[in-house]
């Protein structure tokens, strides 16, 4: 997880040490949401363990948003920069750790260290390039089976770990045609 989040933000392991001593391990459990829509909440999490999911309802449909894995940030957007209350849930997959800090005291943190302010900075750049790329199609639009295999590529431990109803709705596909999907792909 350490090796994982120091790469993924550009952060020496000694600053990352240093945040760790000013977190709190808070522990979740399966189904247990971490933030509610509709809750003001500006703590920022980092996952040590389990799979955290993001999602809003429509109509009484989950739409996933979102997974995080050990060693991914965590938060609500709304909550964090204008103290807004969340627009999303954010729930813990399965039996979870995470560490907190309020924002306070991580700003506290970025205002102390150029290298925790770049922490910082790199949190809302990647922010901002999740956005983009779940936004923007480039030429045409993936399919539903180039989306999986990209999950497959990138975050392999969700496909062990997430139910697949949520990773259908992830990828904007019923959880049938995922599985036609996983099928055909085992086929070859």
């Amino acid at each position: 997880m350490i090796k994982k989040f120091c790469k993924k933000y550009k952060l020496p392991e000694n600053t990352l040490h240093e945040l760790l001593l000013h977190m709190a391990e808070v522990r979740f459990s399966k189904g247990e949401l971490i933030i509610s829509e509709g809750e003001r909440n500006s703590n920022f999490y980092l996952l040590k363990k389990g799979i955290w999911r993001a999602y809003y309802l429509t109509d009484g449909t989950e739409n996933s948003l979102w997974f995080a894995a050990p060693g991914d940030t965590a938060f609500s957007s709304w909550g964090y920069v204008d103290s807004e209350v969340s627009l999303i849930n954010i729930e813990s997959v399965n039996e979870s750790i995470a560490y907190c800090i309020s924002k306070p005291e991580l700003e506290a943190l970025f205002s102390h260290s150029i290298d925790m302010a770049n922490f910082g900075r790199r949190i809302f750049e990647r922010e901002i390039l999740s956005i983009d790329s779940s936004t923007v199609a480039y030429g045409t639009p993936p399919t539903a089976k180039e989306r999986y295999m990209t999950l497959m590529e990138e975050n392999p431990e969700l496909l062990q770990d997430v139910p697949l109803k949520y990773l259908a709705s992830y990828l904007y596909i019923t959880p049938q045609s995922l599985s036609r999907i996983r099928a055909g792909l085992k086929k070859k």
